[in-house]
Formats: structure tokens, sequence, C-alpha cells
């Protein structure tokens, strides 16, 4: 079940490969998230190299949490502060390389539970001109209307 999605992921990037992240949060961010409150519209994943050499670490900018209780949070609390993704290093060193690569970029799709902790799917995509997203509608429509037709023969 998905908590927070971005809607227009599908529609504005062809997906090329997805992973699936863990997501360093804070307590009441994770009760936030649970409530269903958020936003990973306008989010991207950033690759930094870290502290050793040869090494990366991945973070989730520009996603926004809103407070879960406003007056129970810490008053230097920032909505839309990077959050480090949790991969494993051979899936950094593989988002690294895609990071570098000319028109490919790498967003968040959705978050979810999953047991008890939450996830990131995380896309590896290329951004669709306007065009291809007129292309890609009709397909659905055309899609849908064949299913309804088919349903209720």
């Amino acid at each position: 079940m998905n908590l927070l999605e971005h809607k227009k992921a599908r529609l504005n990037y062809e997906i090329l490969k997805e992973f699936e992240a863990g997501l360093e949060l804070f307590g009441h961010e994770v009760k936030s998230i649970r409530a269903k409150q958020g936003k990973l519209d306008g989010s991207h994943i950033v690759v930094r190299p870290s502290g050793k050499v040869g090494h990366f670490e991945a973070y989730v900018v520009g996603m926004q949490i809103p407070p879960y209780q406003a007056a129970n949070t810490p008053t230097d609390y920032d909505p839309e502060r990077s959050r480090r993704l949790l991969l494993t290093k051979k899936e950094l060193d593989e988002l690294a390389n895609v990071e570098g690569q000319k028109g490919l970029t790498i967003v968040p799709i959705s978050v979810y539970n999953k047991g008890s902790k939450l996830k990131v799917r995380v896309a590896v995509a290329r951004g669709r001109k306007v065009f291809d997203k007129r292309a890609v509608l009709k397909e659905r429509d055309v899609k849908r209307e064949i299913d309804r037709t088919l349903k209720n023969k």
C-alpha cells in the first residue's frame, strides 16, 4: 500500500530501472508519512561521494514532509530537508554511474510500508517530451476503452 506517491512520474518519465531503498527519517516524520501527509512531486535523488574513497551516499532532495503535530515538532525542523537513502554499495555505484549520464535522472516514485519499515521505490528515468506524453495518454485511453467494451460483453 503506497503511503505517498509521485502521481505524474510515469507520465513525465520513461522508467528504465527501479530500486527499493530504505529511508532515514525522524520519528515524527514517520508518523506524518503514515498519516499520508507529504509530497514527492518535484523531488529527485542526488548521489554524492561519502567520506571514504570510492563510496557514495544517496539523498532525496525536495521531498516535503510536514510536521505531524506542529506544536510538538522541534523549532528548527525543515520539512524539505535532504533525507538519506539506505542502499547497498552495488546499487549506490550503479546510481552514481547513472547520474553522470546525460538525459537520465533518478526520481522517487512512491513511499510504502514493508513490514514495520518505510521503503522508497526509486527509479532511473528518462524525461519525456510533450508528444511522448500525448502518445502515452492516448494509449492509456485506448486500453481503457478496450477493457470497458470487453467487460460489458
